[in-house]
């Protein structure tokens, strides 16, 4: 009785085929994705979080700097949460200043801004700043660690652990592809307020201009960030973000040879995933989708649709061949409640599920009179002896 039933799905943004086995036309072919020198490397939509390329994604990797995405992650988390301000005067101690590799160049005992310190850590790679910001949100850096790991928990980054806000080598300091890529996908989505740093090519602290490690924002316009990493034990990496048009991409590259190195083997993932796939937007969050009966609400119906929009990834030239399917409860009682689910939204390519989201209530349903509700009730009882 409580189980879905199949509704009428609203027309997608792309005319869906009843074709059974498609045929692709020469427009749609696809090459095979191209040989890349790294160790392990990952492609992935910024928008669906669809994976389109990836080699050993969920394999454990020293992270080197990349580590310290998750450092000026979490001071923009503070500074949106009002815990800490742009204006605040971080006391630099000796351990920041006497921190090893690259620096910022910040001077024991002095105060700095810590929009300063976050432009350092973003475009500077400055270890000393880390350290600085670290003690400045935690108290100490094995502290900002233990912090660092609970917000990787609850960004899905499953195979990650932080020992220190720098990246610099420390046993168990590890992290993956698959993780990282998610990390710069909540800094782009989350924060974008503070995005445009991490394009920065130069930034000068203490009369000591320095640049942005990442090439290629002087070789592709479309690239705007995201940082830079280097040990002799993870090799050269690089995390970028780029869009063009209405698709964003993120891509890693771990333990490549050399800095041009993993400038040019990102180059070669994102020219390829941005030539053969399409981000395609199917449905608006907020749209209504269905129209369900409540029953015992004070309203009759119940209008269902998404909390957020939702786009799907697929190879070039087969949107066409996308389809999707609703399946809403077939009894909805009330109360309901704005925001609860009530179905599911199923998208499918060649009849492969691509994406599989809530139907939720985009209002609310108070209950209805007594007589309404054991009317109801009655009905209900007696629909349940027939089906």
């Amino acid at each position: 009785m409580a189980g879905p039933v199949q509704a009428e799905t609203p027309t997608l943004n792309a005319t869906p085929t009843l074709n059974a086995t498609p045929t692709l036309s020469p427009a749609e072919l696809i090459p095979a994705s191209p040989q890349i020198a790294a160790t392990s490397y990952l492609v992935m939509d910024a928008e669906t979080g669809e994976i389109l390329l990836s080699d050993k994604e969920d394999e454990q990797f020293a992270p080197a700097s990349l580590t310290k995405m998750m450092t000026s992650y979490i001071v923009e988390y503070e500074l949106a949460k009002g815990n800490i301000s742009k204006d605040d005067l971080v006391l630099i101690s000796e351990k920041a200043w006497r921190t090893e590799g690259s620096r910022m160049f910040v001077r024991e005992g002095t105060q700095v801004k810590l929009i300063d310190l976050l432009q350092g850590i973003i475009i500077q790679s400055g270890n000393d700043a880390s350290v600085a910001v670290a003690e400045h949100i935690a108290g100490s850096e094995s502290a900002f660690a233990d912090l660092m790991n609970q917000h990787a928990g609850l960004l899905g980054m499953k195979n990650t652990y932080f020992r220190n806000a720098t990246g610099l080598p420390a046993d168990q300091h590890m992290s993956t592809a698959r993780d990282l890529a998610l990390l710069a996908r909540a800094i782009i989505r989350q924060f974008p307020e503070n995005y445009p740093i991490y394009s920065e090519k130069y930034f000068t602290y203490n009369e000591i201009r320095q640049p942005n490690r990442n090439r290629l924002l002087w070789r592709d316009d479309s690239v705007d960030g995201l940082k830079t990493g280097h040990t002799e034990e993870a090799g050269y990496c690089l995390v970028a973000s780029a869009k063009r048009d209405d698709m964003r991409l993120i891509s890693v590259v771990l333990g490549t040879s050399s800095e041009e190195a993993r400038a040019q083997e990102t180059q070669k993932l994102l020219a390829y995933a941005f030539r053969y796939y399409r981000t395609h937007k199917l449905y608006d969050g907020g749209t209504p989708l269905n129209t369900a009966t409540v029953w015992g609400g004070q309203g009759g119906d119940v209008r269902l649709g998404l909390a957020e929009s939702l786009a799907v990834t697929v190879p070039r030239g087969q949107t066409d061949q996308l389809e999707a399917a609703l399946d809403v409860d077939r009894v909805i009682e009330a109360p309901v409640v704005q925001g609860q689910e009530y179905g599911r939204v199923r998208v499918t390519l060649n009849g492969e599920t691509v994406r599989e989201v809530p139907l939720v209530a985009l209002e609310d349903v108070a209950e209805g009179g007594l007589l309404k509700r054991i009317w109801h009730s009655i009905v209900l009882f007696f629909l349940s002896l027939i089906g």
